[in-house]
């Protein structure tokens, strides 16, 4: 199990991932989660996968088992463009050392049992490497819209959100936007918890795709 670094450009040259990703999405968020999102021809797609995002894939033999989003706040993004009220009538994020995240999601159905703290593996590694990229990129948080259940989760692996204002009930779902700090500390503290001991990102070559 690997973690990839993929623009939406790259992931288009790797159809399977690509469908993997937003058939993940779609059993996630539409099927587990109910929540009222678009889904079409099977796939879980949004207006934001068209403003060239980067992409974190947790890839398993080939088939992909958890991902993330991951966008500027200087451009649109969902806690600006969508989810403002969250914001509690602050300003959202916008500048370059913070970027935001959105579509987090582990294949619970299919992988290994729960690791430390109830948390799959996939859990902590798509954490570490959330944090990894950011570091790489000088970023110091990365915002993102969550709900109460995952808030819970972050603060179990060790990653605390700051919230940026109170949560609000979206749907079905009782939303809080925060920021989730990206330090060497924050790091470590994943790793730990999540017994990592190798960096989480892999190059993303051809070589390391089909692996």
């Amino acid at each position: 199990m690997k973690v990839v670094a993929l623009s939406r450009s790259a992931l288009l040259n790797h159809s399977d991932l690509m469908f993997g990703m937003h058939r993940l999405r779609r059993r996630v968020f539409r099927e587990r989660l109910d929540w009222d999102v678009s889904v079409s021809d099977g796939l879980e797609i949004d207006q934001y996968d068209a403003l060239a995002p980067t992409y974190l894939l947790v890839v398993d033999q080939r088939s992909v088992v958890g991902c993330v989003r991951l966008l500027p706040t200087t451009g649109r993004n969902m806690l600006a463009n969508t989810f403002p009220v969250l914001l509690d009538g602050r300003d959202a994020p916008n500048t370059t050392t913070i970027w935001e995240s959105s579509r987090f999601c582990v294949d619970t159905q299919t992988l290994e049992s729960p690791t430390t703290n109830g948390l799959k593996s996939a859990t902590f590694l798509l954490f570490a490497a959330m944090i990894e990229w950011g570091l790489q990129r000088q970023l110091q948080a990365i915002a993102t819209v969550t709900d109460l259940r995952m808030e819970r989760i972050l603060r179990r692996a060790g990653w605390h959100l700051d919230r940026l204002g109170s949560p609000r009930q979206i749907g079905n779902t009782k939303a809080v936007a925060g920021l989730l700090p990206v330090t060497e500390a924050a790091l470590r503290a994943v790793q730990v918890m999540g017994n990592i001991r190798e960096r989480a990102i892999v190059t993303p070559s051809n070589a390391a795709l089909a692996a």
